[in-house]
């Protein structure tokens, strides 16, 4: 469900599992064909059936710090303590420790968002039964406070790289950030974090990864410094990287995406529209020094997503030799319609094209 001036719900699941291979398992494969009408009980179906798979699979343990009093040595001797203990004629010893333990901020995070959702009246009854059940095999795992979550803190390695897609899920939940409106649709002001900018950067740079096989390279990846002469290493540390979000190429045509999810799209300056600057700077930089060689077969753009803004770009120009402009990605329709406005992409700079 969705309004004109929102984003289909579906289409977020489509977004998350193009940017999550996971979601293409067999394990969510019902919850493609499910109509939902709030996203809060998307959410919370993904989010009982990642939860239960990884309960399967066996929860993320890691060393936690530990301190207890005991009759026995473990670890290393609390000193201060245990004579605190031993002046209450306690014959212990008091030692801190690490265990390996289930009850980590991962697992923590898992728990806490599970009982905001099992709270949420947007979510259906039969989900909160799924939820509950879920909840069960977490009892030795501890609640936090959402306020005080630690994000920065979460790194991601082989060991609980399943645990991404489910916390991220967990970051939207907590932070309220999909306010649904009276028919369950919710507007682009609601989308203003970073993490759905990464959700939108990684989904179309998924998306012609898997969908568009022939191009000889699809990645993120940087552009070096059009630099002439030879420069002191020390000197070239205050360059700063140049970070592509997307980086197509097709032998030797280049097209480099710059995805942008933004509330406003142009800037309003005298009663007049434009790009904004920065990002036009941007992607002119971008495009210029990875065609060091002027050969002008290197091309940018700017993808954003559509706002509530009447006026959406959809230019093109050709600046120095090269083609440079922005485009606009509805994702207020059939998400069949925003796969051929991202296949209509590739086919205008790199032509006709085997999909």
């Amino acid at each position: 469900m969705t309004t004109d001036k929102g984003i289909f719900i579906q289409n977020i699941y489509y977004m998350l599992s193009y940017a999550y291979q996971v979601l293409q398992q067999q394990d969510y494969q019902c919850i493609a064909s499910e109509k939902f009408e709030h996203i809060d009980d998307l959410f919370a179906a993904i989010l009982a059936k990642g939860v239960s798979r990884q309960l399967k699979q066996g929860l993320y343990r890691e060393y936690v710090s530990r301190s207890e009093t005991r009759s026995v040595l473990r670890g290393k001797l609390d000193l201060p303590q245990t004579i605190k203990t031993l002046i209450q004629h306690k014959p212990q010893v008091a030692c801190t420790f690490d265990e390996l333990s289930e009850d980590n901020l991962y697992n923590q995070i898992l728990k806490t968002t599970l009982q905001v959702l099992l709270r949420d009246e947007n979510v259906s009854a039969a989900r909160k039964v799924e939820l509950k059940k879920v909840l069960l095999f977490l009892d030795t795992v501890s609640v936090l406070l959402p306020s005080q979550i630690p994000w920065k803190q979460l790194h991601y390695q082989r060991s609980n790289q399943n645990y991404e897609m489910l916390l991220n899920l967990c970051y939207f939940v907590l932070h309220d950030m999909l306010q649904t409106t009276e028919n369950g649709s919710y507007k682009m002001t609601a989308f203003l974090d970073e993490r759905m900018a990464k959700l939108y950067e990684r989904f179309i740079l998924e998306y012609y990864r898997k969908h568009h096989t022939y191009l000889t390279e699809v990645k993120a990846a940087q552009v070096k410094w059009d630099l002439v002469g030879e420069h002191d290493a020390a000197m070239l540390r205050f360059l700063p990287a140049m970070q592509t979000d997307i980086f197509l190429r097709f032998h030797e045509k280049i097209l480099i995406l710059d995805a942008k999810y933004y509330s406003q799209t142009l800037h309003q300056r005298f009663n007049k529209e434009t790009l904004h600057s920065a990002n036009l700077y941007q992607i002119y930089t971008y495009v210029k020094n990875q065609d060091a060689a002027h050969t002008g077969n290197v091309s940018g753009l700017l993808v954003y997503a559509k706002t509530q803004e009447t006026i959406t770009p959809d230019c093109l120009f050709n600046l120095g030799g090269n083609q440079i402009g922005a485009r606009t990605l509805d994702l207020n329709q059939d998400f069949r319609q925003i796969t051929a406005q991202l296949d209509g992409i590739a086919q205008q700079f790199f032509g006709k094209y085997p999909l």
